[in-house]
């Protein structure tokens, strides 16, 4: 799930070089995107972990 976060956000910082502010900002919002919803599965699977025998 990160990879994809970081292969979102690569692409966007070398779309931002380029000056593709179009595309930059698409690649920018599906990688917070990713990330937040990586973030929100590990936390849950903490606390799942920890309730599991």
């Amino acid at each position: 799930m990160f990879s994809w976060g970081i292969t979102f956000l690569i692409i966007a910082l070398i779309a931002a070089v380029l000056g593709f502010t179009g595309v930059a900002g698409a690649a920018a919002g599906a990688a917070k995107i990713v990330f937040v919803v990586a973030i929100i599965i590990f936390v849950v699977s903490l606390i799942m972990g920890r309730r599991a025998p």
